[in-house]
């Protein structure tokens, strides 16, 4: 296939850049020195976005402090640090909450989307990447992978918001040619990650000797991907995806939840009788996983980081900070975290 043309952003904005997966991003796109412009971080510093996170780079890029939702300041900040180009990571991405509140989820999900689009179409912008998840196409059997073309089919709160913000990017593609293009990754993994995700939950529950609670039987399957990883492939879109494309984005590395937790008590040397199974959450999708053949046939886009390689490394991240982790789970954090694995 012909590869497609590249395009060149000078300033871009990066919408939930405080966040893991948005400040690993900026991370990446600073070591690299991917941007001539510049770019700018706008984050409304939620619970699970950090400043800290991104500390060591404070003078690396712009920052603004502020709600997607709120038309007046995406205008604003567009046209104050001349944005020609859209990152976008900013939402509400946890299942478990999302089945408590799910009114947040359609609002910044659906709503933030839809004001950031239109902005950034006034604008004029000249690419829009929108970064969304595999989650949108609800659960698998045992078999098979989800590709682009899969029916969009969610099951929680949260997929179904993200759901229907991918379903307004696209039309917005079709009926005005805005160069927006979309991204459905896998679980990731890596440092920075807010502890009510699987993987650093598990840590530090682990390190402190608490229970790891484990819904269900445990065998909920997932493909892994480092954060890393999924940061250079939004590069790589950015750079050469086609616009009003889907690409799909995973390791191939399917594994069950309890794998997961042993391997992490194995990697700390902790007993497995810190598991502690709980009940099931609400429409808890059995499997996902993800064809990655389009985004490396088309962009040459390759997973580097070998799955144990990368745990290792996640959790001697971990270990090693545990005041920022510590920081960061605050008293609501905690009132959260026991209503929804021991108060059900």
């Amino acid at each position: 296939m012909t590869q497609p043309d590249s395009y060149t952003p000078r300033t871009v904005l990066v919408t939930g850049g405080a966040g893991f997966i948005g400040s690993n991003f900026v991370r990446t796109a600073i070591e690299e020195q991917r941007f001539t412009g510049g770019i700018v971080v706008l984050d409304n510093l939620t619970y699970a976005g950090n400043l800290e996170n991104l500390a060591d780079l404070k003078d690396a890029f712009a920052f603004v402090h502020g709600d997607i939702c709120d038309a007046d300041l995406v205008r604003k900040t567009l046209e104050d640090h001349a944005v020609d180009t859209v990152v976008h990571f900013a939402a509400e991405s946890h299942v478990d909450r999302s089945i408590l509140g799910p009114l947040v989820f359609t609002r910044t999900n659906v709503l933030g989307t839809h004001v950031l689009l239109e902005a950034s179409r006034q604008r004029d912008i000249g690419k829009f990447i929108h970064v969304s998840t595999d989650e949108v196409y609800g659960s698998l059997g045992p078999d098979g992978a989800f590709t682009e073309n899969t029916p969009i089919a969610p099951t929680s709160p949260y997929s179904a918001s993200k759901a229907a913000s991918d379903l307004i990017v696209q039309a917005y593609a079709k009926t005005f040619g805005f160069p927006a293009v979309i991204t459905r990754c896998s679980n990731n993994y890596g440092p920075f990650q807010f502890p009510e995700k699987l993987i650093p939950l598990m840590i530090t529950n682990a390190v402190r000797d608490l229970p790891l609670p484990v819904y269900g039987d445990g065998l909920n399957v997932r493909d892994w991907i480092h954060t890393t990883d999924h940061t250079r492939a939004i590069l790589a879109v950015l750079a050469r995806g086609v616009p009003g494309e889907v690409y799909n984005i995973g390791g191939l590395n399917e594994w069950t939840n309890i794998d997961i937790v042993r391997l992490v008590l194995r990697l700390l040397g902790k007993p497995e009788s810190l598991i502690t199974h709980v009940k099931d959450r609400l429409a808890h999708d059995r499997r996902y996983a993800i064809d990655p053949s389009k985004i490396r046939a088309d962009l040459g886009w390759e997973p580097l980081i070998a799955f144990e390689d990368g745990m290792r490394q996640t959790v001697d991240w971990y270990l090693a900070r545990q005041e920022w982790w510590t920081r960061v789970m605050t008293g609501e954090y905690q009132d959260y975290y026991k209503k929804q694995y021991f108060s059900r």
